[in-house]
């Protein structure tokens, strides 16, 4: 990892080129109840907030399979999205979607703007973090972006990754880890403002920022309190994330202890899910299908396939049904309470669901 000590950017310190990552994605958005929800839940508010109409156009940088861009469709509000990966973007529009496969950057942006394109609301939710150019992308931005438009941001804040140990979201996909204090100078130095932060939920907390054209004037209360927070946490203290490291060892040690200690005594542990973070996790800690036979996942893009690095096959959720587990460890631990809800049938048999991040827990 690299840190930068003028912006406290958070970067990989090694990279892959978006094309071999993006253009095939095995993630749709849509196979999550609670994203959905929480992309409704937006919408409704952008449309009230906005007062968006036939005559408006929303656009969606990263829109994956329309998940949220349909909800305007519905509404009758035109919408664009932008999405590099080829299977994703072909189901958007499957569904009624319009979207565009190109990576946005000022080259990709000034062709959009030469058709027209210019966004009354622009939306990049859990993209920011995915562009190895970070400059060229939010340039882009400012491009699309009308005049007296308004472009949102959610991103996951680096202090929950420091202070909650979620090192698993440390993987290729991610070239940054993101502080509101850096994001604020990114976007300022392509004349991009601030004007509110939000704390949400999702992705184990991210931050939703609201962007438009603009001076540098003075920063809203809401982001100097959040700068301060971050600053009184040690997010402007290279030391602080040297805790990453021994977390990772604290996590490896009890999830191996505890899966060498199930097997040991005849138990027999599932996986449930099929997340980038996953990989990080097992490959991390060693564990291969000697200690974790098989994983399942909902979305049948995975189903049939492999995790990276550790092999453990990715399987239908119904075969967690059938094999009747005495645990479940859920690698996607930002959706417990999604996947609890989902698969609450297994404590019929005494079944327990396990996870490992922050620490583990066996419930």
């Amino acid at each position: 990892m690299s840190l930068c000590e003028s912006c406290w950017l958070l970067q990989l310190a090694d990279s892959m080129p978006p094309e071999a990552l993006f253009q095939e994605y095995a993630y749709f958005s849509s196979y999550s109840q609670s994203w959905l929800r929480h992309a409704e839940s937006y919408a409704e508010e952008m449309l009230a907030r906005l007062e968006l109409g036939p005559g408006s156009l929303v656009v969606e940088v990263a829109s994956n399979d329309g998940y949220l861009l349909r909800n305007f469709v519905e509404a009758g509000v035109p919408v664009l999205g932008i999405e590099p990966a080829r299977n994703v973007a072909a189901y958007a529009r499957s569904i009624g979607v319009p979207t565009r496969e190109v990576f946005l950057g000022r080259r990709t942006a000034a062709a959009l703007r030469a058709e027209g394109v210019r966004a009354d609301l622009l939306v990049g939710n859990n993209v920011l973090a995915h562009v190895p150019d970070l400059n060229d992308f939010v340039a882009g931005l400012g491009l699309l972006l009308a005049p007296n438009g308004l472009l949102t941001m959610e991103f996951p804040h680096v202090l929950h990754l420091v202070e909650e140990s979620q090192f698993d979201t440390i993987y290729h996909e991610h070239y940054s880890y993101l502080s509101l204090t850096a994001v604020q100078a990114a976007f300022a130095r392509h004349g991009l403002a601030l004007e509110d932060v939000q704390e949400v939920p999702t992705h184990g907390g991210s931050l939703r920022i609201c962007v438009r054209h603009g001076g540098r004037g003075r920063a809203p209360v809401s982001v100097t309190a959040l700068q301060r927070r971050e600053v009184d946490a040690g997010l402007t203290d290279p030391t602080t994330y040297d805790r990453l490291r021994t977390d990772a060892d604290r996590v490896r040690r009890e999830l191996v202890g505890f899966l060498r200690s199930a097997t040991g005594e005849g138990r027999r542990v599932a996986g449930y899910g099929a997340p980038a973070k996953g990989n990080t996790l097992l490959n991390f800690c060693g564990v291969g299908t000697e200690l974790l036979p098989y994983t399942v996942d909902l979305s049948p893009h995975k189903q049939g396939r492999y995790l990276p690095g550790s092999h453990v096959p990715i399987r239908a959720p119904e075969e967690l049904l059938d094999d009747r587990p005495d645990y479940v460890l859920i690698l996607p631990w930002n959706l417990e309470e999604e996947i609890v809800d989902q698969m609450r049938a297994i404590r019929s048999w005494g079944g327990r669901f396990v996870v490992a991040i922050p620490e583990l827990r066996v419930f």
